[in-house]
Order: structure tokens, then C-alpha cells, then sequence
């Protein structure tokens, strides 16, 4: 049997291949009999022998192949295909549709990929055999449902709508990460209702929060505000260096998103690049990335640089002192224009 998951939200394509994996008999025994191959280099013949080998000491064997579809993608604009280079053309859809249309009754053969086009020819071709399922990017109030239905899944959790909005907001739509962070509240928790509170004590994207919300308030010139969100994160235990660490960090994404999308990369090939896991992380680099230049991005992350080294040299009293200094200086500069 066939089955199709396509789209951009990955973590619910892997939950529902979780289920096929369920529905497919026991997981033990299912184990030696799974394959998964790399469908931007599978040849038709290595395709052709995962799906036929008969299954040991259980009826059904498993197939997973990732990447098949985006092996056929249409063209983009600048004539290049958006996967890496492949070594089949594109007329070798066909062979290898042809192949799957064949498959032997116990073959659950799982095809995964991401945003792909109507217009790929092998999803075409195998339109007719299987129910395709896509799983769009969550959005809007969509988000907030998976988090309030996430938390009563795990058993008679309840989230309050403040809560929820919070963890929104920080997280973004970064299901993985989401799923992690909803799972430490409701053991946090432990059954009571989760609150506004809770999401600011255990949700680790509150300590990029504040330090993203800082970068902004001292490039507006917010002096009082990026002075305030420091004492909070002293409040949260941070020590001076780590805050330092944290600020420079963030100002280095800003700068390497502003970069790389000048130079015309798309938000994906960006986020790969960078190795972001948190949607929320990205979202703020490419907002903030709108508003400053690469120059005062550039002063800002070299005065970083020298409080580093004034906290490891000793310069003042105190390391605290050094942050204190450096945000006021940096404050007071205000916006450098391009």
C-alpha cells in the first residue's frame, strides 16, 4: 500500500508516520523489516529491491523514502532545481512511478516530502493510487488549537489562553519545538492548570525573548527599556558573561539573515544555513533584519567583542558594570543608517 505525506510542517508527517508504523503490526517485528532510503539518490533498482524483499516472521515490511518528490521538481526561476544535484533526469519519473504502481500486498511503502508543487510529475502519476495527506504550516489560531489540544492529550491538562499566547509568541510555529516545550509544562505542572507564569518560568525561548527584545531596544535608542530586560535576565540568574554571550550570538544572526537574504537565499536555505531550530529564533533575526542596517549591525556586535574582552581583562570593578556600561553607550548611538 501507498500512503503520500507532503508538506512543510514536518513534525506532523512524522506523527502520522508513527501511525503507519502502528497500524502496520507490531513494532518489534516490523523493526529488521523497515528500510528507509534517500530518495534524492535511491536508484530504481535499490527502490525496486526494498519493496519486494519479502518480510521475515511478520506479514508487512516497511519502506520510507524521503525526498523522492523534490528529486522531480519544476524548475525554479533561475533554472535550477531547488534539491541538490541528482543523478537520474527528470524523464525518470516514470520507471520508477511504474515500479511503485507494482507493489507486492505487503509492502507499506511511505513517500515523504516537503512543499511540492501540483505540477510534480510524480505525484501526479501517483495521485490516483493513494490518498495524498499534506500537512501545511500551522498559522494564526491554528497554532494556539495544537497547543491546548497537545496539553489535554497528555491527559487531562488544561492551558489558559494567556498561557497560550505566550508560548505562541515565543515559540512561533516550530512544532518540534512546541511539542518539547508544552511536554516540561505539563510535567511542571503536574495536572493543574497551566498559566502565564509557568510559561515565563520553564519555556526556554523566554531567555531569547528578552535578549532579542534588548538588541531592539538598544538600536531604537530605548535606553530605560534595554536597561530594564537586563535586570530581568540578572533576576533569571543569568551572569553577566552569558548575557554577553546570548547579545552577541543574536546581533550574529541578525547580521548573517540580513547577508545571506541580500544575497538572495530563500528563508529555508537560510535557516538550514544557520542551523535554527526555532522558528520564534528566525522570525525575529528576519523582522530586525528589516530595520537596521548592516553597519550598525556590524558596531553593535564589535562593541560586544570589546566588553567581552573588558570583562576577561578585568577593565572594571565588575562584570556587571561592564553590561551596564555597554548597554548604555550602544543605547545612546541609537540607529546607524546604511
Amino acid at each position: 500500500m501507498l500512503h503520500i505525506l507532503i508538506g512543510e510542517d514536518d513534525f506532523s508527517i512524522h506523527q502520522a508516520l508513527e501511525e503507519i508504523k502502528k497500524s502496520a503490526g507490531d513494532p518489534a517485528a516490523l523493526m529488521p523489516n523497515t528500510t528507509v532510503l534517500e530518495g534524492a539518490r535511491v536508484t530504481l533498482e535499490q527502490l525496486r529491491a526494498a519493496c519486494e524483499t519479502v518480510p521475515f516472521l511478520t506479514d508487512k515490511r516497511m519502506v520510507v523514502v524521503e525526498g523522492l518528490f523534490e528529486r522531480f521538481e519544476p524548475k525554479g526561476r533561475n533554472g535550477k532545481k531547488k534539491s541538490p544535484p541528482q543523478p537520474d533526469p527528470m524523464a525518470d519519473y516514470k520507471p520508477i512511478a511504474d515500479a511503485i504502481k507494482n507493489l507486492p500486498p505487503f509492502t507499506e511503502l511511505v513517500l515523504l516530502g516537503g512543499s511540492i508543487k501540483s505540477t510534480n510529475p510524480l505525484l501526479h502519476e501517483l495521485a490516483a493510487m493513494s490518498k495524498i495527506r499534506t500537512f501545511p504550516s500551522l498559522k494564526g489560531t491554528q497554532i494556539n488549537q495544537w497547543v491546548e489540544k497537545r496539553v489535554n492529550s497528555l491527559g487531562k491538562g488544561v492551558i489558559s489562553k494567556k498561557a497560550v499566547d505566550l508560548m505562541v509568541r515565543l515559540v512561533g510555529n516550530d512544532l518540534w519545538t512546541m511539542a518539547n516545550e508544552v511536554d516540561k509544562l505539563v510535567l511542571f505542572t503536574g495536572g493543574r492548570t497551566i498559566e502565564e507564569a509557568d510559561v515565563q518560568a520553564v519555556v526556554s525561548s523566554i531567555q531569547d525573548a528578552s535578549v532579542f527584545s534588548m538588541v531592539d531596544a538598544i538600536i531604537e535608542s530605548r535606553v530605560t527599556l534595554a536597561q530594564e530586560l537586563l535586570q530581568q535576565l540578572f533576576r533569571q540568574g543569568m551572569a553577566p558573561a552569558q548575557i554577553l554571550v546570548m547579545l552577541a550570538r543574536q546581533v550574529r544572526i541578525i547580521f548573517q539573515v540580513k547577508e545571506m537574504r541580500d544575497s538572495g537565499r530563500s528563508r529555508g536555505d537560510i535557516q538550514s544555513r544557520l542551523g535554527l531550530t526555532s522558528d520564534f529564533v528566525l522570525r525575529k533575526a528576519w523582522e530586525q533584519a528589516d530595520k537596521y542596517s548592516l553597519t550598525r549591525i556590524r558596531e553593535v556586535y564589535h562593541q560586544l567583542l570589546e566588553a567581552d574582552i573588558a570583562i576577561k581583562t578585568g577593565k572594571y570593578s565588575s562584570p556587571d558594570l561592564v553590561i551596564d556600561i555597554l548597554i548604555a553607550e550602544l543605547g545612546h548611538r541609537g540607529a546607524v543608517s546604511a
